[in-house]
């Protein structure tokens, strides 16, 4: 049987390997992906941790992949040969549970995410089922396009279903992976944009993301400077730290909305007197399915919003991953095959 060059790691905590591993044909309903790029992302730390108690070891991680079909399964009709498309977070649902028959894919109690459901994009070929696939704008590379499978669809779809209108004010705390995407969606939506951040080393970097405005959060009250510029409408928290994100509810205007994007098992320090008083809310936000990552790639293509990557080849995955785990990342690692 062929074969093709995939990163694996054997248990939780493992080094990352490069190893020949069989290429298998797809099934029905799926496509062989010949992958030319995929980021990496700080939910593979937990991936690779042992946080997903039912993971399927080795695993082969990445779920922000980009290539080009070169095999296609049976049943698969709407897809050829040839395309370029990106398989992301979302790697598949199964339309027979509850929230799938009402339409809420991104809640599939069965989801699919690469990695987990099926060996992921570390790796020079994947298969995946077509329910995944995005198709990627002529103007987009693989490198670019990567990254919006998770990092971009994630913060682009959280600030697109809130009630922010052009020039209201919208803060993104944290300027990473996931935040400075962030910032220029939100500066490319018509929003006064606020970008909150540890050190004032990062306010040159908010300023070319697009940000108006910078607030070191090291240097001054959080809450009392959002207010001092009118009260968010919104504030998009990408930065995984409950005590951080905790600090940004003041801010909140009237009737304003804290959205959580950044992953971590500590609980908010959030007093319900914060919320009651003012009406403000709080909601968690999810990826978006393959649809959505096809609108983010367009809109991406419209603004000019792009990842900021820093592009390694393949077996030099174990570094581009320390690089994550260290915050030394500016602002995504991208493997390249």
């Amino acid at each position: 049987m062929p074969t093709h060059k995939a990163i694996q790691v054997a248990a939780p905590g493992a080094a990352l390997t490069l190893e020949d591993v069989e290429t298998t044909s797809p099934p029905p309903g799926h496509v062989r992906i010949a992958v030319a790029a995929c980021g990496v992302c700080g939910t593979d730390q937990g991936i690779l941790s042992g946080a997903f108690p039912d993971a399927p070891w080795p695993i082969t991680p990445g779920h922000e992949l980009a290539g080009t079909i070169v095999e296609l399964g049976d049943d698969v009709d709407d897809f050829t040969t040839g395309e370029r498309v990106v398989v992301g977070w979302f790697g598949g649902n199964c339309n027979e549970c509850v929230p799938c028959r009402k339409g809420k894919f991104m809640q599939c109690i069965r989801g699919q995410v690469p990695s987990l459901a099926y060996p992921g994009g570390y790796a020079e070929s994947m298969v995946a089922p077509t329910a995944a696939l995005a198709r990627i704008p002529g103007d987009l590379s693989f490198a670019e396009a990567g990254p919006m499978g998770c990092a971009g669809v994630t913060t682009y779809n959280a600030l697109r279903r809130t009630d922010a209108v052009a020039g209201d004010l919208v803060a993104v705390l944290g300027i990473g992976g996931l935040g400075h995407l962030g910032v220029q969606w939100a500066r490319a939506m018509g929003f006064e944009t606020v970008a909150i951040a540890r050190g004032a080393a990062k306010g040159e970097d908010a300023k070319q993301l697009g940000a108006h405005h910078y607030i070191d959060s090291t240097a001054e009250d959080v809450a009392e400077a959002l207010q001092a510029l009118g009260g968010a409408t919104v504030v998009l928290a990408t930065a995984a730290n409950s005590a951080a994100i905790g600090q940004t509810v003041g801010g909140l205007g009237p009737e304003g909305e804290l959205v959580v994007v950044g992953v971590t098992a500590d609980p908010l320090p959030i007093s319900p007197a914060d919320l009651i008083l003012a009406g403000r809310r709080v909601t968690g936000h999810p990826s978006g399915t393959s649809r959505d990552v096809e609108e983010t790639m367009q809109f991406a293509c419209q603004s000019g919003v792009r990842a900021w990557v820093e592009e390694r080849p393949l077996d030099e995955a174990a570094e581009a991953y320390a690089a994550v785990q260290q915050g030394r990342a500016r602002y995504r690692g991208v493997l390249t095959v």
